[in-house]
């Protein structure tokens, strides 16, 4: 039997540098994506920003809000070519253990009710389902509604 390494994963604090690399991520997983300046804006803002790398190459990110006891998952993503081996779950780990360090009480987020992908995973770590945002992501042909989430 040959055994298969398995990849260094290392989750560190987003850099400036790590823009260009987490933008192409972003453009490849969504139809809307956001530009490298809104994450820019979020390094500058102070929010935690964080990356997933695979043996040195950027794989995903994941950026925070926290304030005031609470805390939101603005973005979170594994490229398409990482996806199926545990690290959303890895990375989502690591922003709830930024958000209990920092006294969040209650995490929320909103999922596209086309992502049952991610709408599972976020499911099988605790989150529930607490609303709907009517129209709220632009989406092909108009606009989708968000299902927003909360873990206490």
């Amino acid at each position: 039997m040959v055994a298969v390494a398995r990849p260094r994963v290392e989750i560190r604090a987003m850099r400036r540098e790590d823009l260009p690399a987490v933008a192409a991520l972003e453009t490849a997983s969504y139809d809307f994506p956001w530009s490298a300046g809104i994450f820019g804006d979020c390094l500058k803002a102070g929010h935690p920003c964080w990356v997933l790398c695979s043996d040195g190459e950027v794989a995903g990110y994941g950026i925070l809000s926290v304030a005031a006891g609470e805390a939101h998952v603005l973005n979170l993503c594994i490229g398409p070519d990482w996806r199926g081996r545990g690290l959303g779950r890895h990375l989502l780990g690591r922003l709830l253990d930024v958000a209990r360090w920092s006294g969040a009480e209650r995490v929320f987020l909103e999922v596209r009710p086309s992502n049952p992908v991610a709408q599972q995973l976020y499911a099988s770590v605790g989150f529930k389902e607490i609303g709907r945002r009517p129209r709220y992501y632009p989406a092909k042909g108009g606009r989708e509604d968000a299902i927003v989430m909360a873990l206490d």
